[in-house]
């Protein structure tokens, strides 16, 4: 009997076609599949988080070194030109703009997303690194940087607003997640990946607005305290193409190309190098700077928890201090400014008196003269100014050892928020009030300048007090000399306007500003101002039975600096106040 054949069940028959049906392959097509010329053929699958994670990270990382560079340019074109508000404004305003740009030209990048996003980053840690250095060499050697601050604001804007769209087309494509819509419209439910789409983006914007905080808040009391602004700058550039490199070179590597790799790897260490290279020499850079800008004879230059503190001057001559790169005191001609200040306040009572600024000691040094003062209360910001005026061989010389004598008290405090609690202790009250401040067009002193401020000063003067204040060029800002005016009389003093001018020639007037214009210095025409007494009656300019011998001052001149202020005045302007400050830059 013949054996039975048992028939295989269908799933498992395996037939071969004719071979004159089977696909041929040739040579070329055979290597093309065994060889993955293309890096994407060999990428491991990889999961959303494993993506997700690490991009994110580096998008705080570079969120946070974004902001350092908005606020390096903010702080330095307000230190540099003057006039914070309208520095922000500018600097904001345009960077906003330009990453809007950003965000349009990535579109380009898309296909390479990853080698773009490698190349934004170094370009922008480049850029936004070296962007302190370059502002501060255009103000020391080309005496502009107002273009050099656009310019930079519009590139790091560019750069800051690519990174976003960027890095959703590198995770859209690692987790390949399909198109929603398409989907729907095939009556098929979203996949996770699909509904995760939104959920990803508010993940990157949750994480780039997270390290903006912390960028925020590392700028002042991180970077600037321990680096200062060039060097801080530098190590935010380091970090930032460190991160956006390794995300690219690490979690995307397998979207890269090898002549792709080798680019971002050559870029990447170039910027490190630059980077590292001007850190190693931003010493030399600084004070190379610092010369072009206050000259061969720089004596002393710190930086106080404030400000840039310079003196300049030879042994032999008067010094010159500098806060900010703006002039304050002129050796030779600082008499002409401290004196019209101090002595017509003085004629009167005159035991208790009030200086308000006034840190290098000069205004004190002319109180002190006086042998009926009792008493010098000195409210200034920066200690380190007042410690500079008290060690300084030359500044000491200067201000005759104010700040030795035992009836000058310095108090370290905001002026504004002293003399609120000054004015619930009645024994604060003073005979003289002098306002010893820089001009009030540059913004950080313009609440001292404002309605609220002056009426906190007539609270502590006696009935018969009087208040001299420095308020701007008569001649060259008549516009901010006069809102002065408007504003101390809104606050419910009478007024007497005055101006002292005849300077030593070739000499810039601090503490006004100077103006710098092709290496040149340039003063205001004058230094305007207002003597103040509480009621309707403007006080009578003149000086005290007891003045001392004056140098630049008589009846006669300050009759003639009246009428030279009062020729300037203009239109009824309104006053200044905390919520509406009206002095421009």
């Amino acid at each position: 009997m013949p054996p039975t054949r048992v028939r295989q069940p269908p799933e498992r028959r395996r037939e071969r076609p004719p071979r004159s049906l089977r696909p041929s392959r040739s040579p070329r097509s055979s290597r093309s599949l065994r060889s993955p010329r293309s890096p994407r053929s060999a990428r491991p699958p990889r999961s959303g988080d494993a993506v997700r994670f690490p991009v994110l990270a580096v998008v705080f990382v570079c969120a946070a070194c974004g902001l350092v560079y908005e606020l390096e340019l903010v702080a330095l074109a307000s230190y540099l030109i003057g006039d914070s508000v309208t520095q922000a404004s500018v600097v904001l305003s345009v960077m906003v703009f330009a990453m809007g740009v950003g965000s349009l030209l990535a579109k380009r990048l898309r296909c390479r997303a990853a080698v773009g996003f490698g190349l934004v980053e170094a370009g922008l840690a480049l850029i936004g690194g070296c962007s302190a250095m370059a502002l501060y060499a255009a103000f020391a050697w080309l005496g502009e940087s107002r273009y050099v601050v656009v310019a930079f604001s519009l590139a790091i804007g560019v750069l800051i607003g690519a990174e976003i769209p960027l890095l959703m087309s590198l995770i859209q494509r690692a987790a390949g997640p399909g198109p929603t819509k398409r989907a729907r419209r095939q009556g098929q439910a979203p996949s996770r990946e699909q509904d995760d789409a939104a959920g990803t983006v508010a993940d990157l914007f949750a994480a780039d607005y997270v390290g903006a905080l912390v960028g925020g808040l590392a700028f002042p009391f991180l970077l600037l305290p321990w680096l200062g602004q060039l060097t801080g700058a530098l190590v935010t550039g380091a970090v930032n193409v460190v991160a956006g490199g390794g995300l690219v070179l690490w979690v995307f590597r397998y979207d890269l190309t090898a002549r792709s790799r080798a680019l971002l790897i050559a870029v990447n260490v170039s910027v490190l190098a630059l980077l590292a290279t001007a850190t190693v020499l931003v010493d030399d850079f600084e004070q190379a700077a610092r010369r072009a800008v206050y000259g061969d004879q720089v004596r002393v230059a710190i930086h106080t928890e404030l400000q840039e503190v310079v003196v300049t001057g030879g042994r032999e001559g008067p010094p010159d201090l500098f806060l900010d790169g703006r002039l304050r005191v002129a050796g030779q001609d600082e008499h002409r400014y401290h004196e019209a200040l101090v002595h017509p306040a003085m004629k009167g009572p005159h035991a208790r008196v009030l200086i308000v600024g006034g840190g290098d000691g000069l205004a004190a040094r002319e109180v002190l003269r006086y042998a009926g003062v009792t008493a010098v209360t000195v409210v200034e910001l920066d200690p380190g100014v007042v410690r500079l005026a008290r060690t300084d061989p030359a500044l000491a010389t200067l201000n005759a050892q104010a700040f030795r004598d035992p009836r000058v008290r310095v108090v370290h405090a905001d002026a504004f928020n002293w003399l609120r609690g000054a004015t619930e202790h009645v024994q604060e009250r003073y005979d003289v009030v002098i306002s010893d401040l820089p001009d009030p067009g540059i913004t950080p002193s313009t609440k001292l300048y404002s309605e609220e401020f002056y009426g906190l000063a007539a609270r502590i003067l006696t009935g018969s007090g009087r208040f001299a204040v420095h308020a701007g060029s008569v001649t060259d800002r008549p516009h901010t000399y006069w809102t002065v005016d408007a504003t101390l009389r809104a606050a419910g003093f009478a007024t007497r306007p005055y101006s002292a001018s005849g300077r030593t020639p070739g000499f810039a007037a601090g503490p006004d500003r100077a103006d710098r214009a092709g290496g040149t210095e340039r003063g205001p025409g004058d230094w305007g101002f207002l003597l103040a007494v509480a009621g309707d009656r403007p006080p009578a300019l003149g000086l005290a039975p007891d003045a001392p011998r004056l140098r630049s001052l008589g009846p006669g001149t300050l009759e003639a600096a009246a009428r030279r202020a009062e020729r300037t005045r203009g239109a009824e302007l309104p006053p200044s106040t905390l919520v509406h400050p009206r002095y421009g830059g």
